[in-house]
Parts: structure tokens; C-alpha cells; sequence
């Protein structure tokens, strides 16, 4: 399945340019959407270096900014460099402005209460990007979600999804023969999730990826039977943890995220 990443920008948290690219996403389901949120970009400074990343990523952009100068320095250059992107805020508030003969405040987050929920998310959303791929293996001590699989098999995209969900995720990538820290075996199983995927549509992904990078799709990381014996021993190790394995080769995010939060009993009232 191709695989389009789209890149969200906000000065805030960026859960309504989320919101709406996923509702256009959803009309496009022959593709994986890789989502990567970059909440609070609030200088020039740091938003030219996400679109430079977005453009070495070929990445679609949707942004909501109340500043006028960051949402026009976006647009020019995404327009300068063939970027494809939506502002989803910018038409809003000159449709508002006209309504009110007034002018906007211009106070990024308004619309979210900071309250304990919102800071809470903002905690699970750093605690998602600090322990991603295993980066601090303490971190699976104090998380609610611990996430295992090969590679793309979309931990942390599911990870930063659940984090908004005011869930605290670290992931590990799962790499045959390679050991599994300590702390894996001291998780309640009940917290472990392994992800999994059929071994054709995680050729076809690996492929793609290799091809966006400008490199030969035809390595030892795409090739489907070293791609078997990973998925096999990955799942040795699930079946050794005990824990619920997802395949995700036909789920879209939001529908291992509910499997997720489903198996631990987590629903909208816990948000």
C-alpha cells in the first residue's frame, strides 16, 4: 500500500488541522497516512526548519496558525518549493473577521482549556516522542501502553495517536537476534501490544520507503524472507510476553488505537 506522509503544524497542539486531514484522508483508503504532528511552533525559526524537513520528506503539510506572519511564511513556501498543503485556520478567520467587522486576537490555543486534561496530553505527547524506538528503555516502566514490532509496522504513529488520547506509549522496533531490555519482562502483559503485518504489504512499504530515500528498493530490509523471519521472531516474542498481537497490514490507525484502549477498558470518559 503507498504510503503518503503528511506533515501537521500548529501553534498550538494541532488537534484541528489533525481532525480535518484525517476526515480527508479517510475518502483515500488505498494509502497508509503517516501523520507526524509538530505542536507549539510559535518562531520563524522553527517553522522553517519543519518545512525544510517536510520538503526533504516530499511530505503534505496542513497547518493552523493565528499568527498572520507564520501562516503566510508556510504558505510562500510551500508554494516556492511545489509543497502540497491546506491552512486550515486562515479562511476561517477572515470568514469571521467579516462577519464581525473586527479583527482576530491572534491567542494560539484559545479554543483548548488549560486545564488538568490538556496538560495531561501535552505530557503524553513528549512522552511519546522522549521514549520512541526504544530510545530510554525506562520509560516502558512508567508508560500505559507499551508498543513491539518490526520496522514500519506504525508504532510511532500509533504512539503519538494514543499520546492524544492522554496515554503515555513507548514503543521498541523489534530486531531479530537483537536483545530485549529488562524492563520489557517487568510490563504487565496487559500493557504490551505487538504489532504485526503481512509479509507482501510490508515489502510493498519497505520498498516505498526506500524509493522516497532515492535508494535501491531491493535490500535485505525489503526482501519478503528476511522480512518472514522477522515477523517470526517477533512474534516468538509476543507469544513468550503473553500479550495481544494486532496486524496491522489492514487497519488504519484509528482502528488499532481502538483496539488498544478497547482491551484496556479505556473509553472517551477516561479523555
Amino acid at each position: 500500500m503507498p504510503e503518503i506522509k503528511i506533515f501537521i503544524l500548529s501553534d498550538s497542539i494541532g488537534e484541528t488541522a489533525h481532525s480535518v486531514a484525517q476526515a480527508a484522508a479517510a475518502q483515500f483508503s488505498d494509502f497508509e497516512i503517516n501523520y507526524q504532528r509538530f505542536p507549539f511552533v510559535r518562531t520563524a525559526s522553527l517553522l522553517k526548519t519543519v518545512l525544510a524537513q517536510a520538503q526533504r520528506d516530499n511530505a503534505g503539510v496542513f497547518y493552523t496558525f493565528v499568527d498572520r506572519k507564520l501562516s503566510q511564511m508556510a504558505n510562500e513556501f510551500c508554494k516556492a518549493n511545489e509543497l502540497p498543503y491546506y491552512d486550515v485556520m486562515t479562511p476561517a478567520l477572515d470568514t469571521f473577521s467579516g462577519i464581525t467587522h473586527t479583527q482576530p486576537a491572534n491567542h494560539p490555543g484559545t479554543v483548548h482549556a488549560l486545564n488538568n486534561n490538556y496538560f495531561d496530553r501535552i505530557n503524553a505527547i513528549e512522552f511519546a516522542v522522549t521514549y520512541d524506538d526504544g530510545k530510554n528503555p525506562t520509560g516502558f516502566l512508567e508508560a500505559d501502553v507499551v508498543l513491539l514490532g518490526v520496522s514500519r509496522t506504525s508504532k510511532t504513529p500509533l504512539s503519538l495517536y494514543l499520546a492524544n488520547r492522554n496515554l503515555k506509549v513507548a514503543n521498541l522496533p523489534l530486531v531479530p537476534k537483537a536483545q530485549i531490555p529488562d524492563e520489557i519482562w517487568q510490563v504487565d502483559p496487559k500493557k504490551i501490544f505487538g504489532l504485526t503485518n503481512d509479509p507482501e504489504k510490508l515489502n510493498d512499504i519497505r520498498r516505498q520507503r526506500m524509493v522516497q530515500y532515492g535508494l535501491n528498493p531491493d535490500t535485505v530490509y525489503s526482501n519478503t524472507d528476511k522480512i518472514k523471519e522477522e515477523l517470526a521472531s517477533a512474534d516468538k516474542i509476543f507469544k513468550k510476553i503473553g500479550c495481544l498481537v494486532i496486524n496491522v497490514a489492514n487497519k488504519s490507525i484509528e482502528e488499532t488505537a481502538t483496539l488498544i484502549t478497547e482491551s484496556l477498558g479505556y473509553n472517551e470518559a477516561n479523555q
